[in-house]
Order: structure tokens, then C-alpha cells, then sequence
């Protein structure tokens, strides 16, 4: 299977942008998304330091949830490198068509989580 990294990021960002105060950065080489200009709340990662995943990552909202969302499906979460002590969890985008109802969902919870207290209470995740 061939992966169009460039389309997947795409709707990745098209996703990501459309929350309140989201903007679009590079970060250590990938593509990186913050709320207000400040914290970071996803990171598109494709063949990141040679892994071969193609994915998206997101804050959780601790290493509980985040065993719990890898338990329930490891052929789609897994733990990211760097960050997944800090209960990030990575959205593999790479395992055919992706669940983009659960992509845009995986979004917007980690936006909520990382959104200042007057732009979280915006979204009803």
C-alpha cells in the first residue's frame, strides 16, 4: 500500500485548523499544531527519525486513557517516541482508510486539553 503522506497531512491540517485559535507550525522537522499560539496539540508525523508510521499524534488525557485507547485497539494507537510519557498517543494513518470521524474526534479532545480555560470551554468534546 502506498501512503500519500502529502494528502494525509492535508486533511490532518484542514482538521486541525478548523478549531478555534489553531495554527500550523514546524517543529523538530514535522508539521506541528498549537491552540493560541502557544501549546502544541498535535504533531503529523510520517517515517519520524525512520520508524516507517505514517501518523497523527495528540495529548491524552493521561497514561490511564492512553493504555486504555492502546488496549482497545493496537492496530491503530500506539505510543509515540518522545512524547508518549507525557500520555501523547499516536493515530496511525498508514493501516488503510483512516476513521476520520475518530481522527477529527482524537483532535479535538487534545485541542480542548491544551486550549487556554476561555477557548476550551467553546468545544463540548
Amino acid at each position: 500500500m502506498t501512503i500519500d503522506a502529502t494528502a494525509l497531512h492535508a486533511r490532518i491540517a484542514e482538521l486541525a485548523l478548523a478549531l478555534p485559535e489553531a495554527s500550523e507550525k514546524l517543529s523538530h522537522g514535522s508539521a506541528s499544531f498549537q491552540v493560541a499560539g502557544k501549546k502544541m496539540f498535535a504533531y503529523f508525523l510520517h517515517d519520524h527519525h525512520g520508524d516507517g508510521i505514517t501518523s497523527v499524534c495528540v495529548k491524552t488525557s493521561g497514561l490511564e486513557e492512553q493504555a486504555m485507547l492502546i488496549e482497545a485497539d493496537p492496530n491503530i494507537y500506539y505510543r509515540p517516541a518522545y512524547i508518549a510519557h507525557q500520555g501523547w498517543i499516536g493515530l496511525r494513518l498508514d493501516q488503510g482508510e483512516p476513521d476520520w470521524y475518530q481522527v477529527a474526534h482524537r483532535l479535538a479532545v487534545s485541542w480542548q486539553l491544551a486550549a487556554p480555560k476561555r477557548l476550551a470551554a467553546m468545544m463540548g468534546v
